[in-house]
């Protein structure tokens, strides 16, 4: 939205250099926005403002520009009522058609349309990137193995389960399914992006040709530094002491 909030966004993603030109901004709503109060036990239920979001259609998106990507990170489906309308599964069509490789990830919320949802994207993603309890929940299956089979066998390329302190799966029809374990953090503050920061880890290792694997180990290292402080970004200095903490600290048992 044009407001205070959007400013932040814009400017914070301006100091870490990130190229803002394409971002959409919306009139008369104000910028989606979550609140998460902490609670002692570690729950963080949310307060969330869909705002803009609600209101990004697929006619507001550059094709031309998703079309030159090497990646596209689709997040927040479910959350984004226009584009959950059909323009989900029309981007991902596009840029599957022009060879940019997808990735995808939600929070998933319970509905009953969850399925409905998600299903239809799924040819079209190369990455599939929930926690594994939200993909139980998108698939209705509780065994792992079936959760995991239920998205390869409708089209993604590859499943990346993140599962908190126990780590995280990676698994497609080729590589089988390898285990990543969780790192041991400093402390443990706030949960709050380590999820995110874990899909931006991955995706990190992807654009840099590492194995399946080691861009795994990158997302794991992101949760791991995120978790040490109060919110989402919280722990992260640069990508070289990410990946000097990767090759060091000690794994969870």
């Amino acid at each position: 939205g044009h407001d205070e909030l959007g400013n932040f966004v814009i400017n914070t993603m301006r100091n870490y250099g990130i190229d803002t030109s394409n971002l959409v901004r919306k009139e008369n709503v104000q910028t989606s926005a979550t609140m998460l109060p902490i609670r002692p036990n570690g729950d963080r239920p949310a307060l969330h403002v869909p705002g803009a979001n609600h209101h990004l259609e697929f006619e507001d998106l550059d094709l031309d520009v998703i079309k030159a990507a090497d990646l596209l990170h689709l997040g927040g489906t479910g959350l984004m009522s226009a584009l959950d309308d059909g323009g989900s599964l029309r981007v991902l069509q596009f840029a599957k058609e022009h060879g940019v490789t997808t990735t995808f990830d939600l929070v998933a919320i319970p509905r009953p349309d969850l399925r409905d949802l998600v299903e239809p994207l799924l040819p079209y993603i190369d990455y599939f990137m929930p926690g594994l309890e939200e993909a139980k929940m998108i698939c209705g299956k509780d065994d792992r193995k079936e959760v995991i089979n239920y998205f390869l066998d409708r089209g993604v390329g590859t499943v990346v389960f993140k599962m908190g302190e126990h780590g995280s799966i990676v698994a497609n029809k080729t590589i089988g399914e390898i285990i990543i374990p969780a790192f041991k953090a400093s402390a443990v503050v706030d949960s709050t992006g380590c999820g995110d920061s874990y899909c931006a880890g991955f995706i990190v290792g992807l654009t840099k040709g590492w194995s399946l694997e080691q861009a795994a180990r990158l997302g794991s290292a992101c949760g791991a530094l995120v978790v040490t402080g109060l919110g989402s970004d919280a722990g992260i200095v640069d990508l070289d002491s990410t990946i000097h903490f990767m090759e060091s600290a000690e794994l969870l048992e």
